[in-house]
């Protein structure tokens, strides 16, 4: 808050275990101010070979055209090396984020990504619980998959209401869940791929 009073325009929150009381704040505080949130919670943000806010192994992440945004940090950096390893590279990686309440939604760094110049391609990493995956699939579905996403969602065995790792990552509804998120993203035309392991060979097939 003290940030965005002084006019600064990006700020990135690694920190864990914000009280959601302070999130429920902090969002409000942050309505019609010129400042963009990210995290907390989360890894930051990286552009390859140019910069990095936060806290993820820069060497992981080499210069391309595909941008990443993830509610897990890990699963960033996985993602990351896979497409390395594919004969690609990453354009920008965001680290989202994995609590309930959260500065920059799926949804609005997906909308970043497609009116970015430099990014061609999108891995969209989601997890249980919330909507924000939904509401971003409906979002590219609506620009007419202008820009080809593969996706993946952590916590498929996940039991509901109970929370898994991230504080938001828990089963509220039949659609909170991973089985639910991933029939939602197929049918609005994103690479769903069942395993972190396959997010690379499976963005290396479609950037063909």
């Amino acid at each position: 808050m003290e940030a965005a009073d002084a006019g600064i325009e990006l700020v990135v929150c690694i920190t864990e275990g914000i009280p959601v009381q302070d999130m429920v704040r902090v969002k409000q505080f942050l309505q019609g101010k010129n400042t963009r949130l990210i995290g907390p919670n989360c890894p930051g943000v990286i552009t390859a070979d140019e910069c990095k806010v936060g806290i993820m192994p820069g060497f992981i992440f080499k210069k391309g055209r595909i941008g990443i945004v993830s509610k897990s940090g890990t699963l960033t950096y996985e993602a990351a090396d896979q497409i390395a390893k594919a004969g690609l590279g990453i354009s920008t990686a965001i680290g989202i984020g994995g609590d309930p309440i959260i500065g920059t939604t799926t949804r609005e760094a997906i909308e970043l990504f497609m009116n970015d110049a430099e990014t061609d391609a999108i891995v969209m990493i989601g997890e249980i619980g919330g909507s924000m995956e939904a509401e971003a699939a409906h979002y590219i579905q609506s620009t007419g998959n202008k820009k080809p996403v593969v996706g993946f969602i952590a916590g498929q065995t996940a039991p509901p209401g109970r929370r898994m790792g991230h504080a938001g990552a828990i089963v509220g509804g039949e659609d909170d869940t991973a089985a639910a998120k991933m029939r939602i993203m197929r049918e609005c035309g994103i690479h769903v791929v069942d395993s972190p392991a396959d997010i690379g060979k499976t963005m290396a097939e479609v950037m063909k």
